[in-house]
């Protein structure tokens, strides 16, 4: 009971944080979910838990959906998703996220740097789209490295966070589909996953609260501070 309880409060507060974020819910929450029920669960429990948490999101965005990058994101994400999590099932991911780390990292002191930045713009969506997939679906979490390519087309906080979520969502329907196919998840993982996802529709709830406050440098700022402990958690926990 104890457990359940930690884990419902761990979960409220990650949600709460990517729904302020667009992301770092997963990288808070996993590790709690590690040391109960194992990696192996962890991971289809949480896939379950954040399809709750980016459904909610995009629904209270609903209204500044942006549909172009959206489509060139996923496009290369759903493929790529599923190459990622077949491989899921027999690699070890350590290394993989470690490198996510890292790039990270780099990618906010590239941001701050003051030299002539490299344009993506909406279709640079295909690239991001790959790799977040791919990852995502090898990792079991990629979610920063999404926010990250969302986080350089300028939307707004609340645009920015809806349209992420909505890719998110999409690859975690993905990867659920493929778990469920290699028996990843059974009865115990679906039960986790519900009982996080309504912590999760909680937290979103608060984030988005929170976002509505805050101006857009210091929305900026808060992403770019959580992408670089993102980064560090990955590389240490890795």
């Amino acid at each position: 009971m104890t457990d359940l309880i930690l884990i419902f409060f761990i979960a409220f507060i990650a949600a709460t944080i990517s729904g302020a974020a667009g992301f770092g819910g997963a990288l808070l929450l996993l590790p709690v979910l590690t040391g109960t029920v194992g990696i192996k669960a962890a991971v289809p429990i949480l896939t379950i838990g954040q399809m709750f948490g980016n459904a909610s999101r995009v629904w209270f965005g609903r209204q500044e959906l942006k549909w172009k990058p959206i489509i060139f994101f996923l496009l290369t994400a759903i493929p790529l998703t599923i190459i990622g999590s077949y491989l899921f099932t027999d690699i070890d991911s350590r290394k993989v996220k470690i490198g996510i780390g890292g790039f990270l990292i780099l990618l906010v002191i590239y941001r701050r740097v003051n030299i002539q930045k490299i344009a993506l713009g909406e279709k640079g969506m295909l690239i991001g789209g790959g790799l977040t997939g791919f990852l995502s679906g090898l990792a079991g979490s990629a979610g920063p490295l999404g926010a990250a390519f969302f986080l350089g087309l300028n939307l707004t906080a609340t645009a920015y966070v809806a349209s992420e979520a909505f890719t998110a969502l999409t690859m975690h329907l993905t990867k659920t589909i493929v778990y469920n196919k290699y028996s990843l998840i059974g009865k115990n993982e679906l039960y986790y996953g519900l009982f996080i996802g309504i912590a999760m529709i909680l937290g979103s709830w608060a984030g988005k609260k929170i976002i509505e406050k805050l101006s857009k440098e210091r929305f900026t700022l808060l992403v770019e501070l959580l992408l670089i402990l993102s980064g560090v958690q990955m590389i240490i926990t890795g």
